[in-house]
């Protein structure tokens, strides 16, 4: 069991009681649980994905301890814009695809 985290951000109202009948919600749209199971969490992040992809709203990023990674942190998100967390020798970055700098 490892400590989890899951961010939401400009998303419907149904992710909010669903993730509290999880986990405890600290601060705004932050939830956190300090020994979700991998299954439970799966199953939680299986729902939230399948809400995304139906109501396209909003985004959620996911952030939990991951032994098999060599920085001990796996993160996943959805939304726009879509970004990855990549390893860099042990330092995560967040790339963000389709970014337009400003002019």
């Amino acid at each position: 069991m490892a400590m989890t985290v899951i961010v939401t951000r400009d998303v419907e109202d149904r992710y909010r009681g669903f993730l509290l009948s999880c986990m405890p919600e600290i601060g705004p749209g932050i939830y956190i649980s300090p020994n979700l199971s991998k299954g439970t969490r799966e199953r939680i992040w299986e729902v939230l994905r399948s809400w995304h992809d139906k109501l396209q709203k909003g985004s959620l990023t996911l952030a939990f301890a991951d032994t098999s990674s060599p920085s001990g942190l796996n993160v996943e998100s959805l939304g726009t814009p879509r970004k990855d967390v990549v390893d860099f020798d042990g330092f995560l970055a967040v790339k963000i695809h389709d970014w337009q700098p400003a002019l």
